[in-house]
């Protein structure tokens, strides 16, 4: 009679141990399906400036993508303060975002940078520690009083130490201006009529030798897409063991300005982590059957 209770006793306890691997394993293949339905696919949101700008001129405005060309790093330009600078003072060690706007502009150049801006408060990189910013003004007329402004503006909304050393406000002339602006694929046109520029939205991830590694659209602009793309532009250097993982389920789609989960990755880690939990499953259940408690004769 006790070696039939104790018979039943084990016979329970490996069907719970069953249960459990059961669970594990059912739980780790449900994340696949789960995982996958978060990709998404569809056009970039790509608004350009167009308020009072004559319609046939909307024809010129594009973005090229140049994904892996150089920049041209000696144009020289105008600083905030006034001083003669190159633009490869800003390249060389750090990732550099950069931006195409025009100080005077009415709507979406304001856009741009406040997206920007709120993007870059949320995420752990540091303006100037970890990356620059180089905003370029498009607009020869600007001056560099305007360019002061704008950067004691979003400095000051951004609020951490050293941002002024990092997020860079240039003016120049329109020859230096086109180079730049031909050489990352960014199409604009002035309006004479309205005196207005019609551009597109998007900002521009460079690596610290100057070559284009990323274009995000629109005027908002997702953390985490941000942050990887500071992570891969700068190879590894800046970014978390996590970010490096996220790295390698997620691919940058040209065509959308985002990152996207990469399914098939997703699915190799899913299969290994089925597998590993499966291993300790499997250990765990046959071990406690050729487990005999101890018992006092």
């Amino acid at each position: 009679m006790k070696v039939d209770t104790r018979n039943r006793a084990k016979t329970g306890s490996q069907a719970a141990r069953a249960c459990v691997l059961a669970a594990i394993l059912a739980s780790a293949l449900a994340a696949v399906p789960s995982i996958a339905s978060a990709q998404s696919f569809g056009d970039p949101m790509n608004p350009t400036q167009n308020l009072g700008v004559h319609p046939d001129l909307l024809k010129q405005v594009s973005i090229d993508q140049k994904l892996g060309s150089a920049i041209p790093l000696d144009l020289t330009f105008r600083d905030e303060h006034g001083r003669t600078v190159e633009l490869g003072q800003y390249f060389g060690s750090k990732p550099v975002i950069l931006t195409l706007v025009y100080y005077t502009c009415p709507m979406l150049c304001t856009q741009v940078l406040n997206g920007l801006d709120r993007s870059l408060e949320n995420i752990p990189p540091t303006i100037g520690k970890d990356f620059n910013v180089v905003t370029v003004s498009i607009d020869p007329s600007d001056k560099p009083v305007m360019a002061e402004t704008k950067q004691e503006l979003y400095t000051g909304m951004y609020e951490r130490r050293g941002a002024a050393q990092g997020w860079h406000f240039l003016t120049g002339d329109e020859p230096q201006i086109k180079s730049l602006a031909d050489a990352v694929g960014f199409h604009y046109a002035y309006d004479p009529d309205s005196k207005q520029f019609a551009h597109p939205a998007a900002i521009m991830l460079l690596t610290p030798e100057g070559r284009l590694s990323r274009y995000f659209y629109g005027v908002t602009y997702p953390e985490r897409d941000l942050r990887l793309g500071l992570e891969e532009a700068s190879s590894g250097k800046i970014g978390s063991p996590i970010d490096a993982a996220l790295l390698y389920c997620y691919h940058y789609d040209p065509h959308t300005g985002k990152y996207g989960l990469l399914i098939s990755r997703v699915l190799q880690l899913s299969a290994a982590l089925t597998v590993v939990l499966g291993g300790i499953g499997l250990f765990v259940l046959f071990r406690g059957e050729h487990y005999v408690p101890w018992s006092k004769p």
